[in-house]
């Protein structure tokens, strides 16, 4: 803190300390402010009230309120109490150094400010008296209002960010188990991602391990397609488990213990069609064949497994509960019938187990301690034990946390493939996507990734985040190691003459990044005419002394208009001798000799939908944002040709980007825009 520095001319000036000293800084750092106010009091003796006497608080603001119990306070709090019975300050007749110290050790008091009200009755009249004075006085309530503001956006900017420190039950270092499940219907997204990092934070926590499962229970959706993508994308995120299966490989275990179930009574074959299941579960109201005999419910299963036309009107359902008041209770389905081919097994079932009945049952098989899953299914929590306990299988311990959730944002694979298959994306890793793919085309680092995710913790208060915070940490990641080029909007550049530029071009190595050399140089030409952007130009006047980067100081002799005012060349001479410090224009330009300049095509995107929070109700086709995708066609600087797919660069004054398609002699260079975490990078560009 360098509050002495910041005050030492103030009070030199006779600035009494009650308008003077911060009082934030006193109670931000107790112990600090305390040493910085006496180093004033003793250069500045006479406007502080600095003496011998104020040794005596000061040492009390260190010592006296360290404890956190109200009764042990008292004792300091009476003895400030009983002193100020015939005195209206600490010392002397004004407010002192000894008085400001004083009343910010006690603001730091979490005990003293929770019974401040009640400090009348419960302390004495004295010290209340005297405490609401001085929080009265200016510099004291402009102090607490800085606090208060400060204490605000703290809360705002932690509101995101959760906790890990959640207490799993029974874990034992080197035992606990954790698995991360994905269903292979569809690519990972970033509430998978949440879902996987934390799995695997515990599992490393406690030293045990992290099982990756396919819960392939659904032929009609899923691919070996997605299987792999899932794979990479984990591995891309540092993620690998201790060892992979399948959910199918449990198929011939799982119909045996349904089996089992209906033998005991404890499930039954139903053909109610769907639409009258779902409104007699709703209601409340049991199936007709709730009731069906053991032998009934055995022929009917069989028939399912042989796919017949009867079995396939068949489904089987747990018998628990149809008047519980969880819904999830009331005989849920176990089995349906299925004929599209596995993509492991083929053709061999025609019957598959739900993930209801599946995943409680292996989990339990394959030994996990703990199983980590989002909210969305803590219904279900009572049904996942139900059929523990049915099966008398070993219990695992069910933490729920809360989902990821970002404003104009989806995570539903239902939604996420309507928009693949109606063509309204380009595929899976289209930059609009949430998937892991898309956002790392869109210039997510995997790094970044991470870390915001880990922010999150394992907290189950939902929260609607905002995207700012995650690009923020992903600029943060990449401005350092990010190379600095330059390119233009092509349409209206205009044409900048230097007078006493250079008759032959020439060509000059600069630094790719001034703050990080081990990003090597750059070749930059030289020439005396340059394209600058008709924006910049618009702003020029003569006489005026400008900045190009990279070079150095003009000033400007002549901007040449044509009627409509549009500016199409501007003359100026070099000042290389100029400060650029003290000019207040730097710009960016390009000379086309004897480089030849590149043409490259600068993308950005906004929203896939113009609502924040899309409602099971909402039709997606009501909530489509009309135009998602913008380019602006620019020409660069030759260096921009080396780019690869996937390279992070900066293009000075425009912001950071990611190379989507290389230049070539078949097609120009491609850059997506990546947001920086600012409001109008990644703000609705539908909404404005």
């Amino acid at each position: 803190m360098n509050g002495s520095k910041a005050l030492l001319p103030r009070l030199s000036l006779g600035i009494e300390i009650s308008s003077s000293i911060n009082i934030l800084e006193l109670f931000s750092d107790k112990k600090e402010a305390v040493e910085i106010c006496l180093e004033l009091g003793k250069k500045f003796p006479e406007v502080l009230g600095y003496s011998d006497s104020v040794n005596k608080w000061v040492d009390l603001a260190l010592n006296g309120f360290k404890s956190s119990k109200f009764p042990d306070l008292q004792v300091s709090f009476n003895k400030i109490d009983e002193h100020l019975k015939l005195r209206t300050f600490l010392i002397g007749n004004s407010i002192t150094l000894a008085d400001a110290i004083t009343w910010a050790a006690l603001k730091s008091v979490p005990v003293w400010n929770k019974n401040f009200k009640d400090a009348n009755k419960a302390i004495g009249s004295e010290i209340y008296r005297w405490f609401a004075y001085l929080g009265a006085q200016e510099p004291f309530a402009r102090a607490q209002s800085m606090q208060q503001e400060e204490a605000a956006k703290l809360k705002e900017k932690k509101k995101d960010q959760g906790s890990f420190e959640i207490g799993l039950e029974n874990a034992e270092m080197g035992k606990v188990v954790t698995r991360f499940p994905p269903e292979p219907s569809g690519y990972l997204h970033i509430g998978h991602a949440k879902a996987a990092l934390l799995n695997e934070f515990f599992a490393k926590k406690y030293q045990g391990k992290l099982l990756l499962r396919f819960d392939d229970t659904n032929p009609t959706k899923e691919k070996c397609e997605f299987e792999e993508s899932i794979i990479e994308d984990l591995a891309l995120l540092g993620i690998k488990g201790d060892s992979l299966s399948h959910t199918s490989d449990y198929f011939d275990q799982l119909y045996d213990l349904a089996i089992k179930m209906i033998q005991a009574g404890l499930a039954y074959c139903d053909d109610t069609p769907l639409e009258q299941m779902r409104a007699e579960r709703f209601d409340g109201i049991p199936s007709k064949n709730r009731d069906n005999s053991v032998e009934e419910n055995l022929r009917r299963f069989e028939e399912m497994k042989q796919g017949t036309e009867f079995g396939l009107t068949n489904c089987v359902r747990a018998k628990i509960d149809m008047k519980a008041n969880n819904k999830a209770l009331r005989d849920p389905v176990m089995y349906r019938c299925n004929l599209t081919p596995h993509h492991r097994v083929d053709d061999k079932w025609k019957i598959y187990p739900t993930y209801d009945f599946a995943c409680p049952v292996v989990d339990s098989i394959e030994g996990v301690t703990h199983a980590l899953r989002t909210d969305e299914y803590h219904d279900r929590n009572d049904q996942y034990y139900w059929f523990i306990d049915a099966l008398k299988l070993r219990k695992p311990f069910i933490w729920d946390y809360s989902r990821l959730s970002f404003i104009f944002t989806f995570l539903s694979k239902r939604k996420l493939t309507w928009f693949v298959n109606s063509g309204r994306v380009t595929g899976w890793d289209d930059p609009r996507f949430p998937t892991v793919r898309g956002i790392r085309r869109r210039g997510m680092t995997v790094d970044a990734l991470r870390e915001y995710i880990l922010m999150q913790g394992a907290s189950k208060n939902a929260v609607m985040l905002e995207w700012d915070k995650i690009w923020a940490v992903n600029k943060r990641i990449i401005d350092p190691v990010s190379p600095r080029y330059v390119a233009l909007n092509k349409e209206n550049l205009c044409k900048v003459i230097l007078t006493d530029g250079p008759k032959e071009a020439y060509t000059s190595k600069v630094p790719r990044h001034k703050k990080n050399t081990e990003l090597g140089e750059k070749e930059t030409s030289y020439s005396d005419h340059l394209f600058i952007e008709h924006e910049d130009a618009a702003t020029l006047e003569v006489s005026e002394e400008i900045t190009l980067m990279d070079w150095g100081n003009v000033i400007i002799e002549d901007v040449q208009r044509e009627s409509n005012n549009l500016v199409v060349q501007v003359i100026a001479k070099l000042h290389l001798e100029g400060d650029f410090k003290k000019t207040k224009k730097k710009l960016t330009w390009l000379s086309p000799d004897p480089a030849e300049l590149i043409s490259v095509d600068i993308h950005d995107y906004d929203y896939l939908i113009t609502k924040k929070k899309l409602e099971e109700e909402d039709n997606l086709e009501d909530c489509l944002t009309p135009v998602t995708e913008f380019v602006t066609h620019a020409i660069g600087d030759a260096n921009l040709a080396s780019l690869q797919k996937g390279d992070i660069i900066q293009l000075e004054r425009k912001g950071f980007f990611i190379c989507d398609r290389p230049h070539s002699a078949e097609s120009r260079l491609q850059l997506i825009t990546i947001p920086d975490g600012k409001a109008k990078s990644i703000g609705s560009k539908h909404a404005d």
